[in-house]
């Protein structure tokens, strides 16, 4: 790349130089040619620089609205050329229609890159209005969990799958981190993007829209989100609460979870291997295999232990179901002493 921009800084000189010396206004032409042309090269390798960072959507999105900028322009200055004008006001007119025009048509071009994108037409061709919607944008903490995985395996998941730019980046410095712990998460999160886009019936697609002026990915995700037209699939429940504030559709895998547990009922009869002791006095906490809490009355001494228990009743909440156990033996002598008195 320092050779090809050596080059270019090399062949605007020279082209400068030779410019200057066509005027024959002698050395200094000469060497203001070659400043201009130094000055040129320089713009275009900062431009070349800066336009690198953008997605390629968005840079033949700004080439067409250039050219047709341009093309208008040119027919505009056609239109308006008339035999009173001198050659001197005709050329400064078409040079001002030019810049005008080629910013404007460069710059719509860049924002409405999406006109571009022939998948749009082909939907709207076919009549399936609802497969320009039918988005799902993962986020960091979905992929990391795991579970997004099986999910997909399914086939419960449809549409396509967008994994963005910035979200890959937040993956590779998570695995990249000086933690061990978090170094974990992220090479997890990249093991389990390999297994999903190993699933032949998932479309999946990594997206470079980016938002520079919005830090946070959360607020990224959300603006992506709007952009689309699709949902943010997360298990993160401050990402949930805060993108249907601002109005994006969020499908949460932890809902989801919940919604398909098995439901247990006041009166059941369970086995739960205690394994710590709870916030209450003499409580002990166990967990059922897809990891709801249950909290056992009168079971720290059965810590380390299997005990079968009843269960006594069953909170939901926002954050995942609890359920209240009491010791089935202790339960059968309470009921024999009150039958004996």
């Amino acid at each position: 790349m320092l050779i090809i921009r050596g080059l270019l800084l090399i062949a605007f000189v020279l082209v400068g130089a030779v410019i200057g010396l066509e005027t024959g206004k002698g050395m200094a032409a000469v060497i203001a040619g070659s400043a201009g042309g130094i000055f040129i090269s320089f713009i275009i390798i900062i431009l070349e620089s800066q336009i690198g960072e953008l997605p390629a959507k968005v840079i033949m999105g700004g080439a067409a609205g250039l050219v047709s900028g341009l093309i208008i322009a040119n027919l505009f200055s056609f239109s308006i050329s008339s035999s009173f004008m001198t050659p001197e006001s005709s050329l400064l007119i078409n040079i001002l229609l030019d810049v005008v025009f080629g910013y404007m048509g460069l710059v719509i071009g860049a924002k409405k890159a999406w006109i571009l994108d022939l998948s749009y037409y082909i939907a709207r061709f076919r009549g399936n209005k609802s497969a320009e919607k039918n988005f799902k944008i993962l986020d960091t903490s979905v992929i990391i969990d795991g579970r997004i995985a099986d999910i997909c395996e399914t086939g419960f998941l449809e549409g396509q799958i967008i994994i963005p730019q910035f979200v890959l980046k937040e993956l590779q410095q998570v695995a990249d981190s000086t933690d061990g712990l978090k170094r974990n998460r992220g090479r997890r999160g990249l093991d389990i993007l390999q297994k999903i886009q190993k699933n032949a019936d998932l479309k999946i697609t990594i997206v470079d829209d980016d938002f520079p002026k919005i830090r946070e990915v959360d607020g990224k995700l959300i603006a992506l989100c709007q952009k689309l037209g699709g949902k943010i699939i997360t298990n993160d429940f401050n990402l949930n609460k805060v993108a249907e504030l601002q109005g994006a559709h969020v499908l949460n895998i932890n809902q989801l979870s919940n919604a398909v547990k098995p439901v247990v009922l006041p009166g059941e009869t369970m086995n739960v291997y205690i394994i710590k002791e709870g916030k209450e006095y003499n409580q002990g906490i166990g967990y059922l295999d897809d990891g709801t809490m249950v909290v056992v009355d009168n079971a720290r001494r059965e810590i380390g232990k299997s005990v079968e228990v009843i269960v006594s009743s069953v909170l939901q909440t926002a954050a995942g179901r609890m359920i209240f156990t009491r010791v089935k033996g202790d339960l059968e002598r309470e009921e024999l002493y009150s039958i004996s008195r």
